[in-house]
């Protein structure tokens, strides 16, 4: 049984952005389409109120994916699409979820309340915590927002994709992170701009090589080789992509954060950590959810 790009849903403008988004997604990949709404019942007291009544909240959770369901078919016709509300803790079972999904798309902010469980830490929780990429999608995301600007200036859904963006950290290669983002930017037809940042090392602080621009020099180019070394089997593996490098010195997240503004999407990395301790998401990776303009991807690694 193929996997699917599963969605979950909450009847908010952010969760409506990302079915849309799953729905192009899946035509890219030729994948089924999932809509997921989770019903978390009410505590007693607030069950038995008759502005809250359990069989009245129901109802209106079970209409979300099927009236969304029908506006995605009017609109993605090729894309097969199917509805499914289930009951539960929605970070427990949006986690489930990624198991048999090749991509979770979410919502990247909720309402918060009674009115919706996309909230940021439901968000971040299952982010932090799934072992599948997980697509986090802004209200107001449209299609042609991935795409450049017409000849004329007007923004246009039939233009080129704008490249896609991957945050790549050469100490700590993952292959799945580099060959999501390759794959992705093959699928669209654009280039990869592999993003880098990095920090002097303390001897170049602190030791003789403070203000020396011959040894500045040096670790620049370093660093830039690295990167060229960490992309060169995808180079290979994906010829039809353009690959533009940058590297800089500086915060990562910032340079991953300004690119966003002119990236479709922006790929990054989340270390699996299975201890007594719990998952957690990474500085990097934090801030760029928080702050891209683009739809972001984390990738789970080991």
């Amino acid at each position: 049984m193929s996997r699917t790009i599963t969605v979950g849903l909450d009847g908010s403008p952010e969760s409506r952005a990302a079915a849309e988004w799953a729905a192009r997604e899946a035509a890219l990949r030729r994948l089924p389409l999932k809509l997921l709404h989770v019903w978390e019942p009410a505590p007693e007291p607030m069950a038995q109120a008759p502005q809250l009544g359990a069989e009245t909240s129901q109802q209106w959770s079970e209409k979300i994916p099927r009236d969304t369901a029908e506006g995605v078919r009017l609109r993605h016709p090729d894309v097969e699409v199917t509805a499914e509300h289930l009951a539960g803790r929605p970070s427990e079972v949006l986690g489930e979820a990624t198991e048999a999904a090749e991509l979770l798309v979410l919502g990247s902010r909720g309402l918060g309340g009674i009115s919706g469980f996309l909230v940021g830490s439901v968000g971040l929780a299952v982010v932090a915590r799934a072992e599948r990429p997980v697509v986090l999608v802004r209200a107001g995301e449209q299609a042609a927002d991935e795409h450049e600007m017409d000849p004329t200036g007007i923004p246009s859904a039939a233009t080129r994709y704008r490249p896609v963006v991957l945050g790549i950290d050469t100490d700590h290669l993952d292959p799945s992170v580099i060959d999501f983002a390759f794959d992705a930017a093959a699928r669209r037809g654009t280039a990869l701009r592999a993003v880098h940042g990095w920090h002097l090392p303390s001897w170049f602080v602190y030791g003789r090589g403070a203000g020396d621009v011959y040894r500045y020099d040096q670790v620049v180019r370093s660093q830039a080789r690295a990167l060229t070394d960490a992309l060169r089997l995808w180079r290979d593996k994906y010829p039809s992509v353009e690959v533009v490098e940058v590297s800089h010195s500086g915060s990562a997240a910032a340079h991953l954060i300004d690119a966003s503004r002119e990236a479709s999407l922006v790929v990054v990395g989340r270390r699996v950590r299975r201890n007594p301790l719990g998952a957690h998401i990474g500085p990097v990776t934090h801030a760029v959810l928080h702050h891209a303009a683009a739809p972001v991807v984390v990738v789970p690694h080991d």
